[in-house]
């Protein structure tokens, strides 16, 4: 199993943004700024980031749950930088309040969750849902 994660462990990832993680790069006719679910997966990341130096062996993170709020549009060019702090744990369940800056204004925040498990042992378990 991990090691115990403290509250207030933070991670971090910062992007920029390119055509391909805009609204245009979906549907030409929506504007070419920052999409919701990329801003959302670089918050994952950064929340990955913080737990990467807990797990041990074949231990990864995962996402468990997402409650975020896009608040402002950010275009292509732009840095992102996402931060993660660790806010609560129920056994292997962890909550991260996360943020994302444009560095002139808070984009998005809210919650992620996010396990920690064994790869090995959750291919298997899910391997014959594949078939």
């Amino acid at each position: 199993m991990a090691k115990p994660v403290p509250l207030g462990t933070h991670g971090e990832s910062e992007r920029r943004v390119e055509f391909q993680h805009t609204l245009s790069a979906w549907k030409p006719e929506l504007p070419a700024v920052l999409s919701t679910p990329h801003m959302i997966g670089w918050m994952e990341a950064a929340g990955f980031e913080a737990l990467l130096p807990f797990c041990e062996g074949d231990e990864v993170s995962v996402g468990t749950a997402i409650n975020i709020i896009h608040r402002a549009p950010t275009g292509v060019g732009s840095a992102v930088k996402c931060e993660a702090v660790l806010e609560s744990v129920n056994g292997r369940f962890l909550t991260f309040r996360v943020s994302a800056h444009n560095g002139k204004e808070v984009i998005g925040y809210g919650t992620i969750g996010r396990a920690i498990v064994s790869k090995g042992k959750f291919e298997e378990k899910h391997k014959d849902s594949q078939s």
